[in-house]
Protein backbone atom coordinates (compact mmCIF):
# COMPACT_ATOMS: atom_id res chain seq x y z
CA UNK A 1 0.00 0.00 0.00
CA UNK A 2 2.85 2.65 1.43
CA UNK A 3 4.21 1.82 -2.31
CA UNK A 4 1.52 2.55 -4.66
CA UNK A 5 1.01 5.81 -2.46
CA UNK A 6 4.74 6.89 -3.26
CA UNK A 7 4.33 6.19 -6.76
CA UNK A 8 1.01 8.03 -7.17
CA UNK A 9 2.82 10.90 -5.64
CA UNK A 10 5.65 10.80 -7.71
CA UNK A 11 3.60 10.59 -10.75
CA UNK A 12 1.42 13.81 -9.57
CA UNK A 13 4.92 15.39 -8.88
CA UNK A 14 5.87 14.93 -12.51
CA UNK A 15 2.86 16.12 -13.90
CA UNK A 16 2.82 19.15 -11.99
CA UNK A 17 6.10 20.01 -12.98
CA UNK A 18 7.09 19.65 -16.50
CA UNK A 19 8.12 15.72 -16.76
CA UNK A 20 11.33 16.50 -14.04
CA UNK A 21 12.25 20.14 -14.91
CA UNK A 22 11.16 20.77 -11.11
CA UNK A 23 12.93 17.98 -8.69
CA UNK A 24 11.35 18.46 -6.00
CA UNK A 25 7.93 20.51 -4.34
CA UNK A 26 8.60 24.13 -3.92
CA UNK A 27 6.87 27.13 -2.38
CA UNK A 28 4.94 29.47 -4.47
CA UNK A 29 7.15 32.51 -2.70
CA UNK A 30 10.22 31.12 -4.01
CA UNK A 31 9.17 30.55 -8.20
CA UNK A 32 9.37 33.31 -10.59
CA UNK A 33 6.12 32.41 -12.36
CA UNK A 34 7.16 33.74 -16.08
CA UNK A 35 4.28 34.76 -18.41
CA UNK A 36 5.64 36.51 -21.23
CA UNK A 37 8.74 35.42 -23.25
CA UNK A 38 10.70 37.35 -25.92
CA UNK A 39 13.24 35.65 -28.65
CA UNK A 40 15.57 37.20 -30.46
CA UNK A 41 18.25 36.10 -33.17
CA UNK A 42 21.46 38.30 -31.23
CA UNK A 43 25.19 38.17 -33.33
CA UNK A 44 24.32 34.45 -33.90
CA UNK A 45 23.05 32.74 -30.98
CA UNK A 46 19.81 32.81 -29.55
CA UNK A 47 18.56 35.14 -26.69
CA UNK A 48 15.86 34.94 -24.15
CA UNK A 49 14.16 37.87 -22.28
CA UNK A 50 11.81 37.06 -19.71
CA UNK A 51 9.31 38.89 -17.60
CA UNK A 52 6.47 37.97 -14.35
CA UNK A 53 4.96 40.62 -14.04
CA UNK A 54 4.29 42.42 -10.96
CA UNK A 55 4.81 39.82 -7.75
CA UNK A 56 3.36 39.09 -4.73
CA UNK A 57 5.40 40.25 -1.87
CA UNK A 58 5.23 38.61 1.83
CA UNK A 59 1.91 37.79 3.87
CA UNK A 60 -0.04 40.54 2.69
CA UNK A 61 0.33 39.94 -0.48
CA UNK A 62 1.70 43.59 -1.22
CA UNK A 63 3.23 43.95 -4.90
CA UNK A 64 7.23 43.83 -6.40
CA UNK A 65 8.04 45.13 -9.24
CA UNK A 66 8.33 42.90 -12.31
CA UNK A 67 10.99 40.46 -12.74
CA UNK A 68 12.83 40.81 -16.24
CA UNK A 69 15.81 38.24 -17.03
CA UNK A 70 17.97 37.76 -20.09
CA UNK A 71 19.92 35.18 -21.34
CA UNK A 72 21.84 33.84 -24.63
CA UNK A 73 22.53 30.12 -25.50
CA UNK A 74 23.52 28.36 -29.01
CA UNK A 75 19.72 26.50 -28.64
CA UNK A 76 16.83 27.93 -26.45
CA UNK A 77 17.26 25.25 -24.06
CA UNK A 78 20.91 26.43 -23.38
CA UNK A 79 19.33 29.95 -23.01
CA UNK A 80 16.42 28.92 -20.62
CA UNK A 81 18.75 27.01 -18.37
CA UNK A 82 20.63 30.25 -18.28
CA UNK A 83 18.15 31.92 -16.66
CA UNK A 84 18.12 29.85 -13.62
CA UNK A 85 21.17 31.19 -12.78
CA UNK A 86 19.72 34.81 -12.80
CA UNK A 87 17.56 34.48 -10.32
CA UNK A 88 17.30 34.00 -6.20
CA UNK A 89 14.02 32.20 -7.24
CA UNK A 90 12.86 28.90 -9.11
CA UNK A 91 12.37 30.36 -12.81
CA UNK A 92 9.27 28.13 -13.77
CA UNK A 93 8.44 28.07 -17.79
CA UNK A 94 4.37 26.89 -17.16
CA UNK A 95 2.59 29.96 -17.41
CA UNK A 96 4.29 31.62 -20.15
CA UNK A 97 1.23 32.29 -22.61
CA UNK A 98 2.47 35.28 -24.59
CA UNK A 99 5.30 34.85 -26.85
CA UNK A 100 7.08 37.84 -28.84
CA UNK A 101 9.46 36.91 -31.27
CA UNK A 102 11.90 39.61 -32.95
CA UNK A 103 12.68 40.61 -36.20
CA UNK A 104 15.66 39.20 -36.92
CA UNK A 105 14.60 35.74 -35.44
CA UNK A 106 11.61 36.05 -37.73
CA UNK A 107 13.96 36.80 -40.90
CA UNK A 108 15.86 33.86 -40.50
CA UNK A 109 12.88 31.14 -39.24
CA UNK A 110 10.55 30.59 -36.65
CA UNK A 111 9.97 27.08 -37.12
CA UNK A 112 12.69 25.86 -34.16
CA UNK A 113 10.80 28.22 -31.97
CA UNK A 114 7.46 26.71 -32.23
CA UNK A 115 8.84 23.22 -32.64
CA UNK A 116 10.37 24.11 -28.90
CA UNK A 117 7.16 25.26 -27.58
CA UNK A 118 5.28 22.20 -29.06
CA UNK A 119 7.99 20.09 -27.43
CA UNK A 120 8.89 21.11 -24.06
CA UNK A 121 7.20 20.31 -20.97
CA UNK A 122 6.27 23.38 -19.32
CA UNK A 123 5.71 25.35 -22.65
CA UNK A 124 2.42 24.68 -25.15
CA UNK A 125 1.29 26.20 -28.29
CA UNK A 126 -1.43 27.86 -26.74
CA UNK A 127 0.42 31.21 -26.11
CA UNK A 128 -0.73 33.91 -28.31
CA UNK A 129 2.45 34.88 -30.39
CA UNK A 130 3.18 38.55 -32.20
CA UNK A 131 6.35 39.58 -34.50
CA UNK A 132 8.20 42.58 -32.77
CA UNK A 133 8.91 45.30 -35.41
CA UNK A 134 12.57 45.24 -33.88
CA UNK A 135 13.85 43.60 -30.90
CA UNK A 136 11.88 41.36 -28.69
CA UNK A 137 13.78 42.00 -25.76
CA UNK A 138 12.90 45.71 -26.30
CA UNK A 139 9.44 44.99 -26.02
CA UNK A 140 9.56 43.00 -23.28
CA UNK A 141 11.34 45.59 -21.18
CA UNK A 142 9.18 48.35 -21.98
CA UNK A 143 7.20 47.36 -19.65
CA UNK A 144 9.09 48.86 -16.73
CA UNK A 145 8.51 47.82 -13.31
CA UNK A 146 4.59 46.43 -14.34
CA UNK A 147 5.95 44.13 -16.77
CA UNK A 148 4.58 43.89 -20.23
CA UNK A 149 1.79 40.89 -19.71
CA UNK A 150 -0.96 43.51 -19.11
CA UNK A 151 -0.23 45.41 -22.14
CA UNK A 152 -0.26 42.57 -24.37
CA UNK A 153 -3.59 40.82 -22.87
CA UNK A 154 -5.28 43.76 -23.49
CA UNK A 155 -3.94 43.55 -27.60
CA UNK A 156 -5.34 40.28 -27.05
CA UNK A 157 -8.60 41.37 -25.76
CA UNK A 158 -8.80 44.19 -27.98
CA UNK A 159 -8.31 41.80 -31.05
CA UNK A 160 -11.63 39.28 -29.59
CA UNK A 161 -13.59 42.22 -29.73
CA UNK A 162 -12.71 43.66 -33.19
CA UNK A 163 -10.77 47.19 -32.46
CA UNK A 164 -7.02 45.74 -32.76
CA UNK A 165 -5.35 43.20 -34.77
CA UNK A 166 -6.50 39.80 -34.85
CA UNK A 167 -4.68 37.65 -32.00
CA UNK A 168 -3.00 34.01 -33.09
CA UNK A 169 -1.68 31.14 -30.90
CA UNK A 170 1.75 29.62 -31.37
CA UNK A 171 -0.13 26.22 -32.35
CA UNK A 172 -2.53 28.31 -35.04
CA UNK A 173 0.61 29.56 -36.65
CA UNK A 174 2.95 26.19 -36.52
CA UNK A 175 -0.29 23.90 -37.75
CA UNK A 176 -0.21 26.39 -40.75
CA UNK A 177 3.39 26.88 -41.71
CA UNK A 178 3.56 22.47 -41.39
CA UNK A 179 0.56 22.33 -43.39
CA UNK A 180 0.29 25.09 -46.06
CA UNK A 181 3.75 26.71 -45.47
CA UNK A 182 2.62 30.14 -44.45
CA UNK A 183 0.95 31.72 -41.86
CA UNK A 184 0.01 35.30 -40.95
CA UNK A 185 0.74 36.91 -37.14
CA UNK A 186 -0.44 40.35 -35.76
CA UNK A 187 3.05 42.73 -35.38
CA UNK A 188 3.92 45.57 -32.91
CA UNK A 189 5.88 47.99 -32.86
CA UNK A 190 7.98 49.80 -29.72
CA UNK A 191 7.04 53.62 -29.08
CA UNK A 192 8.53 53.42 -25.90
CA UNK A 193 9.37 52.68 -21.90
CA UNK A 194 5.99 53.49 -20.53
CA UNK A 195 3.06 52.12 -20.22
CA UNK A 196 1.03 51.26 -23.28
CA UNK A 197 4.57 51.12 -25.76
CA UNK A 198 3.58 48.50 -27.43
CA UNK A 199 1.10 49.42 -30.87
CA UNK A 200 -0.46 47.60 -33.42
CA UNK A 201 2.44 46.94 -36.20
CA UNK A 202 -0.07 45.69 -38.71
CA UNK A 203 0.61 41.78 -39.68
CA UNK A 204 4.12 39.81 -40.68
CA UNK A 205 3.36 37.13 -43.45
CA UNK A 206 5.71 33.98 -43.42
CA UNK A 207 6.46 31.66 -46.18
CA UNK A 208 8.53 28.76 -45.50
CA UNK A 209 9.11 30.29 -41.77
CA UNK A 210 10.89 33.16 -43.09
CA UNK A 211 9.48 36.82 -42.64
CA UNK A 212 7.90 37.56 -46.27
CA UNK A 213 7.03 41.47 -45.29
CA UNK A 214 3.73 43.25 -43.37
CA UNK A 215 0.64 44.10 -44.57
CA UNK A 216 0.05 47.81 -43.29
CA UNK A 217 -3.11 49.91 -43.38
CA UNK A 218 -5.23 49.17 -46.01
CA UNK A 219 -3.51 45.79 -47.28
CA UNK A 220 -4.03 44.65 -43.49
CA UNK A 221 -7.96 45.48 -43.33
CA UNK A 222 -8.23 43.53 -46.65
CA UNK A 223 -6.80 40.96 -44.75
CA UNK A 224 -8.99 40.77 -42.21
CA UNK A 225 -11.85 40.97 -44.53
CA UNK A 226 -10.31 37.84 -46.09
CA UNK A 227 -9.99 36.32 -43.00
CA UNK A 228 -14.11 37.03 -41.79
CA UNK A 229 -12.85 39.04 -39.18
CA UNK A 230 -12.65 42.49 -39.99
CA UNK A 231 -11.40 44.74 -37.09
CA UNK A 232 -13.86 47.15 -36.12
CA UNK A 233 -13.10 50.91 -38.09
CA UNK A 234 -14.34 54.12 -39.27
CA UNK A 235 -15.30 55.27 -42.76
CA UNK A 236 -16.03 59.10 -43.37
CA UNK A 237 -17.69 60.06 -46.82
CA UNK A 238 -18.77 63.02 -48.02
CA UNK A 239 -22.75 63.50 -49.03
CA UNK A 240 -23.56 66.49 -50.25
CA UNK A 241 -22.82 69.26 -47.95
CA UNK A 242 -22.14 67.19 -45.11
CA UNK A 243 -19.59 64.47 -44.32
CA UNK A 244 -21.31 61.13 -43.17
CA UNK A 245 -19.25 58.69 -40.57
CA UNK A 246 -20.03 54.83 -40.57
CA UNK A 247 -18.62 52.00 -38.75
CA UNK A 248 -17.90 48.51 -40.04
CA UNK A 249 -18.82 46.33 -37.56
CA UNK A 250 -18.27 42.61 -38.98
CA UNK A 251 -17.66 41.11 -41.82
CA UNK A 252 -17.51 37.51 -43.34
CA UNK A 253 -15.74 35.81 -46.13
CA UNK A 254 -16.41 32.73 -48.58
CA UNK A 255 -14.39 30.95 -51.35
CA UNK A 256 -14.75 28.60 -54.33
CA UNK A 257 -13.13 27.39 -57.17
CA UNK A 258 -15.00 28.19 -60.76
CA UNK A 259 -14.79 25.60 -63.18
CA UNK A 260 -11.65 27.26 -65.48
CA UNK A 261 -9.76 26.93 -62.26
CA UNK A 262 -9.65 30.67 -60.95
CA UNK A 263 -10.55 31.92 -57.35
CA UNK A 264 -13.62 33.60 -56.77
CA UNK A 265 -14.28 35.55 -53.47
CA UNK A 266 -17.55 37.06 -51.61
CA UNK A 267 -16.94 39.29 -48.53
CA UNK A 268 -19.70 40.53 -47.03
CA UNK A 269 -19.48 43.43 -44.84
CA UNK A 270 -22.20 45.15 -41.98
CA UNK A 271 -21.95 48.90 -41.96
CA UNK A 272 -23.75 51.49 -39.45
CA UNK A 273 -24.63 54.92 -39.94
CA UNK A 274 -22.87 56.89 -36.89
CA UNK A 275 -22.88 59.92 -37.45
CA UNK A 276 -24.72 62.93 -39.73
CA UNK A 277 -26.99 66.24 -39.62
CA UNK A 278 -29.80 65.66 -41.98
CA UNK A 279 -31.71 62.84 -42.64
CA UNK A 280 -30.48 60.86 -46.06
CA UNK A 281 -32.57 59.94 -48.93
CA UNK A 282 -32.97 56.63 -50.88
CA UNK A 283 -30.58 57.68 -53.40
CA UNK A 284 -27.86 58.84 -51.12
CA UNK A 285 -27.84 55.75 -48.86
CA UNK A 286 -27.38 53.71 -52.41
CA UNK A 287 -24.64 56.18 -53.20
CA UNK A 288 -22.76 55.50 -49.64
CA UNK A 289 -23.38 52.07 -50.03
CA UNK A 290 -21.39 52.04 -53.19
CA UNK A 291 -18.58 54.09 -52.25
CA UNK A 292 -18.39 51.76 -48.93
CA UNK A 293 -18.41 48.76 -51.63
CA UNK A 294 -15.54 50.41 -53.45
CA UNK A 295 -13.01 51.27 -50.63
CA UNK A 296 -14.08 47.59 -49.22
CA UNK A 297 -13.19 45.69 -52.40
CA UNK A 298 -9.78 48.12 -52.92
CA UNK A 299 -8.40 46.77 -49.42
CA UNK A 300 -9.25 43.35 -50.46
CA UNK A 301 -7.10 43.41 -54.04
CA UNK A 302 -4.19 45.04 -52.33
CA UNK A 303 -4.30 42.50 -50.11
CA UNK A 304 -4.28 39.80 -52.47
CA UNK A 305 -2.21 41.45 -54.73
CA UNK A 306 0.82 41.74 -51.80
CA UNK A 307 -0.02 37.80 -51.22
CA UNK A 308 0.72 37.15 -54.66
CA UNK A 309 3.80 38.77 -54.67
CA UNK A 310 4.86 37.15 -51.98
CA UNK A 311 3.64 33.33 -53.02
CA UNK A 312 2.03 33.53 -49.83
CA UNK A 313 -1.44 32.20 -49.21
CA UNK A 314 -1.34 32.93 -45.70
CA UNK A 315 -5.39 32.40 -44.73
CA UNK A 316 -5.42 29.33 -46.93
CA UNK A 317 -7.79 30.47 -49.67
CA UNK A 318 -7.05 27.21 -51.92
CA UNK A 319 -7.74 24.65 -49.50
CA UNK A 320 -11.11 26.71 -48.66
CA UNK A 321 -12.42 27.15 -52.05
CA UNK A 322 -11.15 23.14 -52.87
CA UNK A 323 -13.77 21.99 -50.97
CA UNK A 324 -16.14 23.73 -53.57
CA UNK A 325 -14.41 22.09 -56.75
CA UNK A 326 -12.44 18.87 -55.33
CA UNK A 327 -11.71 17.58 -59.07
CA UNK A 328 -10.36 20.67 -59.66
CA UNK A 329 -8.44 21.53 -56.46
CA UNK A 330 -6.81 18.68 -56.88
CA UNK A 331 -4.96 19.76 -60.58
CA UNK A 332 -3.85 22.74 -58.57
CA UNK A 333 -3.05 21.47 -54.81
CA UNK A 334 0.45 20.38 -56.15
CA UNK A 335 1.64 24.05 -57.63
CA UNK A 336 -0.61 26.06 -55.87
CA UNK A 337 1.84 28.43 -54.71
CA UNK A 338 2.62 29.42 -58.42
CA UNK A 339 -1.25 29.10 -59.61
CA UNK A 340 -2.30 31.86 -57.14
CA UNK A 341 0.67 34.20 -57.49
CA UNK A 342 -0.72 34.00 -61.16
CA UNK A 343 -3.87 34.50 -61.01
CA UNK A 344 -6.35 36.96 -60.99
CA UNK A 345 -8.98 36.61 -57.82
CA UNK A 346 -12.51 37.37 -58.80
CA UNK A 347 -13.72 39.88 -56.05
CA UNK A 348 -16.96 40.90 -54.93
CA UNK A 349 -17.95 42.79 -51.98
CA UNK A 350 -21.49 42.91 -50.79
CA UNK A 351 -22.44 45.82 -48.05
CA UNK A 352 -25.27 45.59 -45.96
CA UNK A 353 -26.05 49.57 -44.81
CA UNK A 354 -27.83 49.95 -41.33
CA UNK A 355 -29.40 53.24 -41.18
Amino acid sequence: MRGRITALWAALCLLLTGCGRMPYPREMEDMALLRTMGVDREGGVLALTVSTGPRARGLQGDQESALVLSARGESLSAAALSLQGLSDSYVFFGYVDQLLLGEELAREDVRPVLDWFARDAELGLGARVWVVRGSAREAVESGGDRGVDSRLTTLRADGEMGVASLSRTAGEVYADLLEQGTAYLPALTVSGQEAGSLKDGGYAVFKDGALAGYLEGEEALGLELLAGQSSVHMLEERTGEETVSLRVTASSAACRLTGEGRLSLTCRVAVHLEEYRHPLTASQLEDLQNRVKTREEGRVRAALDRLRDWKADCLGLGPRAGLTAPQVWSGLQENWDEAFAAMEPEVEVRVELHP
